[in-house]
């Protein structure tokens, strides 16, 4: 049944037991067990034997003769079984000497269990490791620590990636063991309840993931989740995502936690004393602790205190004094008073500095007691290639980017508390950007902003999306684009709180979210709508730039290619757009953003591009095969078809495409928006389409985020209007649709 979440715990301890039984059997068979012992480590060692692990042994013997005829009658029958089996066979002193510089070894032994055969053995090898690696504690730890950071560099985090290495990634189950293997050397405790908690779920996880695949996989594949979550009990994918980002992040704060106390014990003893930070707080070896007599049950902001002078003075929070914090700390009054949230806005304030604190204040169970909403968005994951984030670590990201951008605003206390709640919405069903809404009218009220002040921060996260949005689906040559952006944001402060914003949240998302080519159309757009608001005339539309105009005297169509930068100079004319992007497609370039406008009789396009695979191709040849198509003599669909024959459909399916025509959005033209799974060839069908109806694109804004193409086109018809007819409106929206299927 569903919903109520299931353990694989006990299989796991079943199915190393067996395991032994058989292993014994078979050392039984092989050896009187004289001189001679079968170690167990790794998953088999720990007693967490999943469906697909395999088992790594280690043969240990005193200098017997026929020690290899031994390790022959147990190795070959468990490979004759198809069980993975990792082995070696060692003295007592060769397994001491191979952990002193293997770390694998080292780790495996420190936890090696003994199997069968003379136990003495085992408990022999298994000090002498120990002794080694508490003696040389200094120099294996941090060895230790920089195999751990290799792992995170290569498989990123379990909470924050798509599709996860439950084992490798940072937050999974190595970096849990290596905290036991910190513990072994007597440098800091063993993971505490709550990290043992979320190892298991995630050794849950694994286990599901094992029986689902039927073999020894670590990666969380999406096509899996599903299937996972079913086994596990729990409701969906969804919420099977949200529970292993928990446990990724329980493990990570406890992994940070430790190597703190580790690099206190590198670096030597921390200066005694205390420094006064804020009232009832202070520094103490180098962590923030309560000063003496500070008492959070009579004190309700002292929580926020201490949290903003860990950020101001970019120290760790104690752990002990978080415990307390969170233990005796009383409601905050609501409304809040001014100093609570000018305690807030300091620790946003203090950039990348807020974002270990945010995350102590979460793990501590604090932040849901302060800001209650916060729970409908904590660990929920964005399932989406364009986010790297779940939504609760997408927002502190964006606040603390937006602390860069504060001198650029009126109210930067406004930006800030917008950046931090821009997405809380997507905690409740619908558009996030109108739920979000409703949602920070009441936060604002609760954390006792005036209500003026309530009103700006509505109306930001209402249309936190408005400038990135436009600026990349609309033509900003249009007045209409124009006027109805100043008609929405009302007001210069409003703009900018909007434009800093807009900045902040797409770092916060990632590269696939904000680039150079958004960042230069948002400013744009900025500049064009200021003017409005002041008063002043639309600035005019831009004529060509001097490079623009080098190129356009070629005549019949040049390319310039720098980088990723295609730019496409050639006389106006009807498909244009899609010829050029047809060749490009014929070159295996996949195009990532274009732009297209007419200056006069002269068409431009910019396109940001990269290879499908290898170097890209020689400008001549793109420039060869433009002039080509354009004087009709390059079959460009046919070339398509060619290549096409190449090229591997979808492996997992995807959203059906959708074209909506927008009304409003212009007063020349009609703007048609495709959304659909990008492939290659994918706006030279689009367009081939629009020149089946007649239609001609008079500007057109193309963006690829992920895996997802988000392509807007400004169509007149033959006479150069707006299309009015339904007929037509309907033609155009099916042969669109049929060209991407």
């Amino acid at each position: 049944m569903r919903g109520e979440a299931r353990s694989y715990a006990a299989a796991r301890k079943e199915r190393a037991a067996d395991t032994d039984r058989w292993l014994k059997d078979l050392f039984r068979t092989a050896s009187d067990g004289d001189g001679v012992s079968l170690v167990a480590v790794g998953s088999l060692g720990r007693g967490e034997l999943a469906p697909g692990s395999d088992l790594d042994l280690v043969l240990l013997h005193a200098g017997r003769d026929d020690v290899g005829r031994i390790a022959d009658r147990v190795w070959y029958p468990v490979w004759d079984s198809g069980v993975g089996l990792d082995h070696s066979v060692r003295t007592v002193e060769e397994a001491v000497a191979v952990a002193r510089d293997d770390l694998k070894a080292v780790l495996g032994l420190i936890q090696a269990r003994h199997v069968a055969g003379d136990p003495e053995l085992t408990r022999k090898a298994r000090e002498a490791v120990l002794a080694e690696w508490r003696a040389d504690s200094r120099r294996r730890l941090g060895e230790l620590r920089e195999a751990a950071d290799k792992r995170a560099q290569t498989s990123g985090e379990v909470a924050f990636r798509l599709e996860p290495d439950l084992k490798d990634g940072r937050g999974g189950l190595r970096d849990l063991q290596a905290m036991q293997a910190v513990a072994a050397a007597w440098v800091a405790s063993a993971p505490g309840p709550r990290a043992r908690e979320a190892y298991e779920f995630i050794l849950d996880v694994r286990h599901a993931l094992h029986v689902v695949t039927a073999r020894g996989a670590d990666r969380l594949v999406l096509q899996e989740q599903e299937a996972v979550a079913g086994l596990l009990g729990l409701l969906d994918a969804e919420t099977l995502m949200r529970r292993l980002a928990e446990a990724g992040r329980t493990i990570s704060h406890a992994f940070d936690v430790t190597w703190r106390t580790v690099d206190r014990l590198v670096s030597g003893p921390a200066p005694r004393g205390r420094r006064p930070l804020a009232d009832g707080v202070v520094e103490h070896g180098g962590e923030v602790v309560l000063a003496r007599g500070a008492d959070p049950r009579k004190d309700p902001l002292l929580v926020l205190r201490a949290a903003a002078a860990a950020a101001d003075s970019g120290l760790p929070l104690a752990p002990a004094t978080m415990s307390v914090l969170a233990a005796q700390s009383p409601p905050l009054p609501v409304p809040w008073p001014d100093e609570a949230r000018g305690a807030l806005v300091s620790i946003l304030g203090a950039g990348r500095a807020a974002v270990p604190v945010w995350e102590e204040l979460d793990q501590a169970g604090i932040l849901v007691k302060i800001l209650p909403d916060w729970e409908r968005v904590r660990h929920r994951p964005q399932r989406n290639p364009i986010h790297r984030f779940t939504v609760d670590r997408h927002l502190i990201e964006a606040a603390a980017n937006a602390a860069s951008h504060t001198r650029e605003v009126s109210r930067p206390d406004l930006l800030l508390i917008a950046a931090l709640l821009h997405d809380i919405g997507k905690g409740w069903p619908g558009d996030h950007s109108a739920t979000g809404e409703v949602v920070v009218r009441d936060i604002a009220a609760r954390i006792g902003l005036p209500p003026a002040d309530g009103e700006i921060l509505a109306t930001v996260v209402r249309h936190h999306l408005l400038l990135p949005e436009t600026a990349t689906r609309r033509d900003l040559d249009d007045p209409v684009t124009i006027e109805k952006v100043a008609g929405t944001v009302g007001s210069r402060e409003v703009l900018d709180l909007l434009a800093a914003l807009a900045v902040a949240d797409g770092h916060a998302t990632g590269p696939a979210a904000w680039n150079a080519w958004k960042a230069g159309l948002v400013a744009d757009l900025v500049r064009r709508v200021r003017s409005v608001l002041s008063g002043s005339p639309p600035p005019r539309a831009p004529s060509l730039s001097s490079e623009q105009a080098a190129l356009a005297r070629h005549g019949g169509g040049a390319v310039r290619v720098n980088g990723g930068a295609v730019t496409v100079v050639a006389p106006d004319r009807v498909g244009l757009l899609w010829s050029a992007a047809g060749v490009l497609a014929a070159h295996r370039m996949i195009v990532r953003s274009a732009s297209a406008a007419s200056a006069g009789s002269t068409a431009v396009i910019e396109f940001s591009v990269v290879p499908e695979y290898g170097s890209p191709p020689d400008p001549a040849t793109l420039e060869a095969d433009l002039r080509l198509v354009l004087a009709g003599r390059l079959d460009i669909e046919q070339r398509l078809a060619r290549r096409n024959r190449y090229v591997r459909a979808a492996r997992v399916p995807v959203a059906p495409p959708r074209v909506t025509l927008v009304d409003d959005a212009s007063a020349t033209a009609t703007v048609v928006e495709v959304r659909a799974h990008d492939r290659p060839g994918l706006l030279w069908r689009i367009g081939r389409a629009f020149g089946e109806c007649g239609l001609d694109v008079r500007a057109a804004r193309v963006e690829t985020l992920g895996a997802e193409a988000v392509d807007v086109f400004y169509v007149v018809d033959r006479a150069g209007r707006p299309l009015s007819d339904d007929a037509q409106r309907g033609q155009v929206r099916d042969l669109v649709l049929a060209a991407l299927r």
